[in-house]
């Protein structure tokens, strides 16, 4: 889906729109806090590690857990990721292969299946516990509001912009639930993006992270797209490393690309002598005959203190450094 329009403006419009949507909001609210109150969360084999956030879309939750995946690694500890596999048809649990497709797996598992052994289900206790099976920590990425699973350590992902923590419950907003609920389930907080907002973390360790695009390709005029949760970030950092944008396009996140799709990028890019440019995890997504002529973005994140963050999470796993 692509984010509704009112989400985050605040005119009389937006909030005439996010007013109509509240008794839904306020609905979705209790199913989740009954979900949570009536679950017992299972053991997974393994301690399991959620990379999570409080909003609907992109905060880097993919790129974090690789990150972390390569921190744990270096301290000698075998990490295994688990998924939902949003996107894909298929059910699980199955680990994810080169073979695998987006349409039958998802795009982020693929990306995940890379670095290292990924698994993929729809039944969240079920995808962790075929995860942990070799593996001296399981990886999450997403999850976070999931009570089925239970969670050696819980790291809440923030996006800068929403630090403060004024936006809507979904449907009405693109919250989860509310910030400061899922600030109270944390055992680290880490602002994506920026310096936050006066926000209080109650007493939970809170980190800052980065991310920066790499690509091969130099900066030259280019035709960018991408179905990602934040399409403006993307095309702000090409902009900012040099890239001449001719045209962009930004589709729902997780759209798969039809050759229609790709027939009309090239049609802008060779009019504008410009080259095709999308994210990693977007070209994962296109059709295997439809890439050649596209160069691909990696996003890669970076926090603060990774010494202090990763002996946070080996505590947190009963690991000592």
């Amino acid at each position: 889906m692509k984010e509704p329009w009112f989400w985050r403006d605040q005119s009389l419009a937006a909030q005439a729109a996010a007013a109509a949507m509240a008794p839904a909001a306020l609905l979705y609210d209790l199913a989740q806090r009954l979900r949570a109150a009536i679950t017992t969360p299972r053991e997974a084999g393994a301690p399991v590690i959620c990379v999570g956030n409080a909003t609907l879309g992109g905060s880097g939750k993919t790129p974090f857990a690789l990150m972390l995946q390569k921190l744990l690694s270096e301290q000698g500890v075998t990490a295994h990721f688990s998924s939902r596999g949003y996107g894909g048809a298929l059910s699980g649990p199955l680990r994810v292969t080169a073979e695998h497709t987006a349409p039958e797996v998802g795009d982020e598992p693929l990306l995940l299946a890379a670095t290292a052994p990924a698994w993929i289900a729809k039944n969240r206790a079920a995808g962790a516990a075929a995860a942990a099976i070799g593996a001296g920590a399981v990886i999450m990425d997403d999850g976070f509001q999931n009570p089925t699973v239970k969670k050696a350590c819980a790291i809440l992902l923030v996006s800068a912009e929403d630090a403060a923590g004024a936006g809507r419950l979904f449907p009405a907003g693109p919250l989860r639930e509310p910030l400061a609920r899922a600030i109270g389930r944390a055992d680290a907080v880490v602002i994506v993006g920026g310096v936050e907002a006066n926000i209080d973390t109650g007493g939970a360790p809170i980190f800052h992270a980065a991310s920066a695009i790499e690509t091969s390709v130099p900066p030259q005029k280019c035709v960018a797209f991408c179905g990602i949760g934040n399409p403006g970030r993307f095309f702000a950092d090409l902009a900012a490393k040099g890239f001449d944008l001719r045209a962009q396009a930004a589709f729902a996140d997780h759209h798969f690309f039809t050759e229609a799709d790709l027939a009309a990028l090239r049609r802008s890019a060779k009019k504008e002598g410009a080259i095709l440019l999308t994210t990693e995890k977007d070209f994962v997504r296109l059709p295997a005959a439809a890439r050649e002529g596209v160069a691909l973005v990696r996003l890669k994140m970076t926090v603060d203190d990774p010494q202090r963050l990763t002996a946070l999470t080996l505590s947190k796993i009963g690991r000592a450094q």
